[in-house]
């Protein structure tokens, strides 16, 4: 019984704001014309999955989104940890790094697209270039936040730098960066949708963006809850995965 209370406190949130979007149109609250009902968004859902038009825009989103953070989580572990773990990787890459950090990767989207034009190597160097400093970042911190007596009994037992990283440091580090990545996971939505409003022929920003230039409101609406579905099943996936990898620690 208290599994069942649970789960309804759970998912209330998400019930009163699904009665609350669908009343506030029909009761004059806000105009239908600019917040259709959520019941004609979901009719417009499933019209949309029906004619296979959000999963084909929905696959080639995706495909991007996974391509640049891949990309970026293994540019990210692999800078982030030699940057912790060698002075002269440390010396070099962190003013670069600091100088990028607090720059809204929006801003790169008008050189991407001079640079790569509109196919999908804009969208996956955007991920990637605002999805790496996260990881590189949570990273970082891990490594350099080892317990130092792990690092010297494992030195004092022969083991080389490189194998104390990968066997000792990186374990360790784990919980932060998972975290880091869980920020990456999040930000690579939000620069896949901004990258598909200006320069896509396809995928799901540019459907919302499709749709609403074309005054088709239940379905713009109908695909941004697509979008917020995709993140918060990602979202809820990573954290299962996290708990596995984490198991460990009890």
């Amino acid at each position: 019984m208290r599994n069942i209370a649970g789960g309804v406190l759970r998912w209330l949130p998400l019930l009163l704001l699904a009665a609350a979007w669908e009343a506030a149109p029909r009761l004059g609250l806000v105009s239908p014309s600019l917040l259709p009902p959520f019941s004609r968004a979901l009719a417009a859902f499933w019209q949309l999955a029906r004619d296979g038009d959000l999963f084909l825009n929905a696959a080639q989103s995706l495909w991007r989104l996974a391509a640049g953070l891949a990309l970026a989580v293994v540019g990210g572990i692999g800078l982030g940890a030699l940057m912790a773990w060698y002075r002269p990787v440390d010396i070099v890459a962190a003013p670069l790094v600091r100088s990028l950090y607090p720059m809204p990767k929006s801003a790169l989207i008008p050189v991407l697209l001079l640079w790569f034009g509109l196919g999908d190597a804009s969208k996956i160097a955007l991920i990637f270039l605002g999805c790496l400093l996260p990881v590189l970042m949570s990273t970082y911190n891990g490594v350099r936040g080892v317990e130092i007596t792990l690092i010297w009994s494992a030195r004092s037992l022969g083991r080389s730098p490189l194998a104390v990283l990968f066997g000792i440091a990186l374990p360790a580090a784990m919980p932060d960066i998972l975290a880091g990545l869980r920020t990456a996971l999040a930000l690579s939505f939000v620069l896949l949708v901004s990258s598909e409003f200006l320069m896509a022929k396809d995928g799901l920003g540019y459907l919302i963006s499709f749709l609403g230039d074309g005054g088709a409101y239940p379905a713009m609406f109908a695909t941004v809850l697509a979008v917020a579905l995709l993140g918060f099943a990602a979202d809820r996936a990573f954290l299962l995965l996290t708990r596995r990898m984490l198991a460990w620690r009890g």
